[in-house]
């Protein structure tokens, strides 16, 4: 009898042999990549432990304080995020497995072994916020699914809730696009489960502590999130249907055409190709992938919607997709995302391991090799600095890759933009009173950048691997200068707190003594000094 894609013991062969593939591929990206700027920024949250932070929650920081245990080697931060799919694609396996008929398991192990071969899933081992998230959302979903598998009283639902809303708080405190997925549950619950409507409020109860620690940090730190989130990194979007049109045709190659189209023609084919009997939670899972992507698709009219907005809600579109299609069809699914994913190995092949001569004509070449010979760059940069000097970048990011690199913070001089509020919170510039500053940038940074807060500005440059990169150096930092430029720009644009938020502190406005950071509010007790 030949072996088909409907036999188990096959479909298990073949999902182990793409779980060890994709692990390697993982294993050789998190080792050789270099630590890109968002990497370096939230490495800091990990070197400076706290109840929230500038743009998110804290739990990737939370996370990378208890990596650090280990070592600060690229490896070491990213093994948690690059074990992350690998894991999820077990819980995929196991959730289907539970929900299928014993005649159908071979479709549980070909879904988890397309999960893992989706571009995204293999290329996911750098660390953002996201790999809290979707550790948590991905354990949530699981346990709400297992509440909604359990029917007798015995089988503890009530348990099953209160563990959903516990990992969905946890998610919350990585990013809040959890509270889509527990838009999803409710969605659910009043609209299909109402027989289950209790488990709504049990859901939020268990959830409430992880809310409650980022409302009482925000609310004592200048709801910093709410400013990055809400309003000072979306002062520029308008209404259109061009974010629109990119963010339909984003979902087409996240969730790929045949599984999207396989799973639609699954519930209008007739024979033959027409899909098995669903379970009953088929329709669960897919209140739970598509409840997040239409409110996406609204976002989406105003502002542009980025890829990793979404990828916590794919599990649970892939394990509905095991439930509505055959083994064949999956089967045939793996080797199409194969091919999809096969221009991307080789790209990210040629950025890791490629000679930078191959890159030296494209545009992006200075970034590449930021990113590559941090190291080199760190000496030559900080080459011939005055004893006492302080290094500073004018974007967060660059400072975030330089701090990395040399062991210590360093700030952002200057406004900058709204991604380097962290400085907001943790840096004081009079300390840097008197003191040589040297500030980094790709740009030329000129001496009028740099005054009046520093005196006998000296302009400078250098070469690595081919790349320009300069630098300007100033005396005699004058902190009041500095407030007066730079400190009263960034109060001014994103320290404006509206009133109806009930500010309980403000670390930056109370150091530098700015009593108009929210309108109306009476001034700090201390001015700068």
């Amino acid at each position: 009898m030949p072996i088909t894609s409907a036999d188990t013991a096959f479909a298990r062969a073949a999902f182990w042999k793409v779980f060890a593939a994709t692990l390697f591929i993982k294993l050789l990206l998190a080792w050789q990549f270099p630590i890109t700027g968002d990497e370096a920024f939230f490495y800091q949250w990990g070197v400076f432990p706290s109840w929230g932070y500038s743009d998110h929650p804290p739990m990737v920081g939370w996370l990378l304080w208890l990596l650090r245990l280990g070592g600060d080697a690229p490896l070491m931060l990213r093994s948690f995020t690059l074990l992350l799919t690998s894991f999820i694609a077990l819980g995929i396996v196991d959730l289907a497995r539970r929900l299928l008929p014993a005649g159908r398991e071979a479709a549980a192990w070909w879904a988890g072994a397309v999960y893992l071969a989706l571009p995204f899933s293999w290329l996911f081992v750098l660390v953002t916020t996201d790999t809290p998230l979707i550790f948590f959302m991905a354990l949530s979903g699981w346990c709400f699914v297992r509440a909604e598998m359990a029917e007798q009283p015995s089988q503890t639902p009530a348990a099953w809730y209160a563990a959903t809303g516990a990992l969905l708080g946890c998610a919350f405190l990585s990013k809040y696009f959890a509270v889509l997925l527990g838009l999803g549950y409710a969605v659910w619950l009043l609209g299909w489960r109402r027989s289950r409507w209790w488990a709504l409020p049990l859901l939020v109860l268990c959830a409430l502590p992880g809310a409650a620690v980022n409302l009482a940090f925000n609310a004592t730190h200048g709801w910093t999130n709410i400013m990055f989130n809400v309003y000072n990194r979306n002062t520029d979007n308008a209404w259109g249907a061009t974010h629109a049109l990119v963010y339909v045709g984003m979902m087409v190659f996240l969730l790929t055409p045949w599984l999207l189209w396989q799973g639609w023609r699954a519930g209008h084919a007739d024979g033959a190709a027409r899909a098995p009997a669903d379970h009953p939670a088929t329709r669960t899972l897919a209140v739970l992938w598509i409840t997040p992507l239409v409110v996406f698709a609204i976002v989406s009219l105003r502002r542009s919607v980025g890829l990793h907005w979404v990828l916590g809600f794919v599990p649970f579109f892939v394990t509905w997709a095991a439930l509505r299609l055959q083994p064949a069809q999956l089967a045939r699914s793996l080797r199409y995302t194969a091919l999809l994913s096969l221009p991307l190995l080789v790209l990210m092949a040629a950025l890791v391991a490629g000679p930078l001569a191959w890159w030296q004509q494209v545009k992006l070449y200075p970034s590449i090799v930021f990113a590559r010979e941090g190291p080199a760059l760190v000496a030559e940069l900080t080459r011939g600095m005055p004893p006492g000097a302080v290094l500073m970048a004018r974007f967060y990011s660059p400072a975030a890759v330089l701090a990395y690199h040399t062991g210590h913070y360093v700030p952002v001089f200057g406004p900058g933009r709204f991604h380097a509020r962290q400085d907001d919170q943790i840096v004081d510039f009079r300390i840097y009173e008197g003191k040589t500053i040297r500030v980094y940038d790709r740009e030329p940074v000129t001496a009028a950048m740099l005054q009046p807060a520093l005196r006998n500005v000296r302009e400078g440059s250098f070469t690595v691997a081919g790349a320009n990169y300069h630098y300007a150096e100033g005396d005699n930092f004058n902190v009041n200068a500095y407030r007066e430029t730079a400190l009263r720009q960034i109060a001014d644009r994103y320290h404006r707190i509206p009133h109806f938020l009930p500010l309980l502190g403000s670390p930056f406005c109370e150091r530098y003594g700015f009593a108009d950071c929210s309108p109306g509010r009476a001034a700090p007790a201390e001015a700068s000094r």
